[in-house]
């Protein structure tokens, strides 16, 4: 006998089991449960996680992304996603080689950054000045003609908008500065990565590094005290190169679909267990259980593994360039997802995404935190500008990145009961938009433009050349 009610994903027995009923029916469309328990002791996706960690730096059109790429097409087909293939795209090839700082006043002191991806070559001999957190009246209020310029990557409370490192940077560039130093605001000595280039550019106009909170405040205080002289030196290798993303299906051959996505590459200075190497491991498991109940699919659904996110977005936007918007339903991204117990999503101001969401929160009795703000910064942001649907799938950890984007981003900070769980949530919440008698309006892109407009979301693609509306 088939009963309706909602799977709890935190029941268990008094040994602390999770009890589950294989026969038990999900929902109004009679949706079996099994695969549930399937994914639950599945090692799919942790599997993949590990390995991703492994081969560890995974920058774009690199060797080791290249690897990550053949890791998830192989995990793919093992999910059952039907005809996987590599689709391949040109992309400038940036390559890390030494940095470093070397001060000669007010004392003569080193400090040992990271160049940040996109940075030319460089050595620049200069006044350094230290600009604090880098708001734009910061910049307005000094002389950084030739300058090698200090900012914080953070904003403060009062602040009436968040700021992006590439809009600190290109502010930089913009006042006359020579160099650029990103001093990382949580303590630990390490220094923060992230790229530089705008627009459709990977390589960006002056040198830039990232340095640890420590050497970045040592840097506030010379400012503070007097003038501050020294070189900054920057090498780096820019050459021709290839990205690729990861494509299979699911489902019926439908002229719609949804799109389940997540980026492969990390930054090169680390494994990328958290970012993105979780969150392709609940893409492939959210494969694996939409593969298991394949025939109730009514619209075909896309699974895709991008490339070179960390560059740009590039692998999103080279899919985009080769694909008929019209034909996406919705996408749901998954980057950052399965770091955390809690899942947060931005439904970017789509309200039956954000219905399908609470639906999916109250079925499993799992809190689900639904912000309804535009996400800019991650694969859905491609689809999203141009109207479709998008969902930004994440993991409540708090405020900030944490350990994102330093060399901290190991393998040891993931949970794997979250990717797991976070992948049955995944699979659902495309399991309802599959439902071909599920309508998903879409919004006018000059609404989505106002939005950001009004919210100065709009202020940092500005100065960093990544603005994609035509005004």
């Amino acid at each position: 006998m088939l009963i309706d009610v909602s799977c709890s994903l935190s029941r268990y027995d008094p040994a602390g089991t999770p009890l589950f009923m294989p026969s038990v029916v999900v929902g109004s469309r009679g949706m079996h449960t099994d695969w549930i328990g399937e994914r639950f002791v599945s090692d799919l996706g942790t599997s993949l996680l590990a390995d991703l960690a492994e081969i560890g730096p995974r920058l774009g059109a690199s060797e080791g992304e290249r690897r990550g790429h053949e890791r998830v097409r192989r995990a793919f087909e093992t999910a059952g996603v039907r005809d996987v293939e590599l689709q391949e795209f040109d992309l400038t090839k940036w390559e890390r080689d030494d940095a470093r700082v070397e001060l000669t006043e007010p004392t003569e002191r080193t400090f040992d950054p990271i160049a940040l991806p996109g940075s030319p070559s460089g050595t620049v001999e200069a006044e350094f000045v230290h600009l604090g957190y880098g708001l734009p009246a910061d910049f307005e209020d000094a002389d950084l003609e030739g300058t090698v310029v200090v900012t914080r990557s953070d904003v403060p409370d009062y602040h009436d908008r968040w700021m992006h490192r590439r809009e600190k940077y290109f502010r930089a560039v913009d006042a006359g500065a020579a160099a650029f130093l990103f001093q990382n605001h949580v303590e630990g000595q390490l220094p923060p990565t992230g790229s530089v280039g705008g627009g459709t550019d990977v390589v960006g106009p002056i040198p830039a590094a990232g340095v640890s909170y420590e050497a970045g405040e040592r840097l506030a205080r010379y400012d503070s005290e007097g003038s501050v002289r020294g070189t900054i030196t920057v090498e780096t290798e820019i050459s021709d190169g290839t990205s690729q993303n990861v494509v299979g299906v699911l489902g019926p051959d439908t002229d719609e679909e949804i799109v389940l996505c997540g980026h492969v590459d990390g930054h090169d200075i680390s494994e990328g267990a958290l970012d993105n190497a979780s969150g392709i491991a609940v893409v492939c498991e959210a494969a694996a259980g939409l593969a298991a109940v394949e025939d109730a699919l009514e619209r075909r659904v896309r699974v895709i593994g991008f490339g070179a996110e960390e560059l740009g977005l590039k692998g999103s936007q080279h899919y985009l360039e080769t694909t008929d918007p019209s034909t996406v339903t919705a996408v749901v991204n998954c980057d950052g997802v399965g770091r955390g117990r809690d899942m947060s999503v931005r439904t970017c101001g789509f309200g039956d995404l954000g219905t399908v969401v609470e639906e999916v929160a109250t079925e499993f009795d799992h809190p689900i935190e639904a912000v309804p703000r535009v996400s800019t910064h991650s694969d859905q942001w491609p689809f999203v500008w141009r109207g479709v649907p998008g969902l930004a799938v994440g993991s409540d950890t708090g405020p900030g990145r944490g350990w994102g984007h330093t060399a901290a981003d190991t393998l040891d900070k993931t949970d794997e009961r979250a990717i797991r769980e976070h992948g049955i949530l995944v699979a659902r919440i495309v399991q309802l938009l599959a439902d071909a008698e599920r309508t998903i309006d879409r919004r006018d892109p000059e609404a989505i433009r106002d939005e950001l407009v009004a919210e100065k979301q709009d202020v940092s693609m500005r100065v960093a050349g990544e603005w994609p509306f035509d005004d």
